[in-house]
């Protein structure tokens, strides 16, 4: 049987058995915690052999962190999203909906994230939390933050560092705190970036200029 199941994973594009392969390891860190990870559970739910699983994966480390790249993926694919649904010039909509966003998520439905969150090991969340506010914050300087220093005082140094610490605080702020309302979150952002003032709470904070 199992090496029918082989075969059938040989016919498959590399892509689909990749995936296969990464889904099964997302459904174990889920079900069972990261710590109970390992390539013969990860075969045995993926229906393939361990010489399958090595041809993409030289360690269930690097298996893991193939996972955790998708679920980067799909975090900079949610803020393309936003960044092209904004409307220029909107600041005040582009948080409200920005703030909405980044608490969906990151209370969302990927497992994998919120598995290592909860029980999982510390220093390989941490490295997915600094991964997905570079990612992000680079992106953010290239789009969002480009746009409004054409038309808009900048009111922070070192840009990038900001998004970055911000990025990485509303994470940790929102998984212990999932109760926060979304205006909680916007002020955080506003306030940080210090653009408060074009938004509708502080008007009396906005630039002359």
């Amino acid at each position: 049987m199992a090496v029918e199941t082989s075969r059938h994973h040989e016919r498959l594009p590399h892509d689909e058995r990749r995936g296969e392969i990464l889904a099964a390891g997302r459904v174990i860190c889920s079900e069972r915690g990261v710590s109970r990870l390992s390539i013969s559970a990860v075969t045995e739910r993926a229906g393939c052999t361990r010489s399958l699983f090595y041809h993409y994966f030289p360690t269930k480390e690097d298996a893991l962190e193939a996972a955790l790249d998708e679920s980067i993926d799909r975090f900079l694919e949610q803020l393309e999203t936003w960044n092209g649904a904004r409307e220029l010039g909107d600041i005040e909509g582009a948080l409200d909906s920005v703030s909405a966003m980044l608490k969906d998520m990151i209370l969302g439905d990927d497992d994998l994230p919120r598995s290592l969150a909860s029980g999982g090991n510390a220093s390989i969340y941490t490295a997915f939390v600094n991964r997905v506010a570079d990612r992000c914050a680079r992106y953010l300087c290239e789009t969002a933050a480009a746009d409004f220093a054409a038309h808009h005082e900048v009111r922070i140094d070192h840009v990038y560092e900001t998004f970055y610490v911000l990025i990485c605080g509303l994470i940790m702020f929102i998984r212990t705190h999932p109760d926060a309302p979304a205006s909680t979150v916007k002020d955080i952002i506003a306030s940080t970036l210090h653009i408060e003032g074009y938004t509708d709470k502080y008007p009396e904070r906005r630039p002359a200029r």
